[in-house]
């Protein structure tokens, strides 16, 4: 009979009436999607090696060409972003103000194979490409073969 009793209790916690008792509060703050400015995320890098140079993506989407700062320092390439932004709201009964700030930094060491005074980068849909041209001997030492087995 104890356990029955004690059970009961938590019967109130199911999730339609906890749906329930937040619904005021996620119409006033926007269904929680206002967390998702503050969320901290690394963004996805893919690196591809290519005949004539290695081609670094990054998956930004939302971002701007001039949020991006691409550092070169010795053999380390970092790229990194800093943005805040502001919102506002008004109604007839309430006032919301929300501030969100986002930032990451990326680092990577350049293979002694690229030419580091010639990386080209270019941002758009989303996505920065830096373009890393290899050096012409390493270019020249990629020659294909074919090996046979013995």
């Amino acid at each position: 009979m104890l356990k029955h009793e004690l059970a009961r209790p938590l019967e109130l916690f199911r999730p339609g009436i906890i749906d329930d008792l937040m619904r005021p509060w996620n119409e006033i703050m926007g269904n929680g999607n206002w967390l998702s400015e503050f969320r901290a995320s690394v963004p996805a890098v893919n690196i591809e090696e290519q005949d004539d140079n290695y081609l670094l993506t990054l998956a930004a989407p939302g971002m701007k060409k001039d949020d991006f700062r691409i550092d070169i320092e010795a053999d380390q390439l970092t790229i990194s972003s800093e943005k805040e932004s502001e919102k506002e709201e008004r109604g007839k009964r309430f006032r919301r103000k929300e501030y969100a700030y986002s930032s990451f930094s990326r680092s990577f060491t350049i293979p002694a194979e690229v030419q580091a005074e010639k990386i080209d980068a270019h941002y758009a849909d989303g996505i920065l490409s830096l373009k890393m041209p290899k050096k012409e001997q390493a270019r020249k030492q990629q020659t294909s073969r074919i090996v046979q087995v013995n």
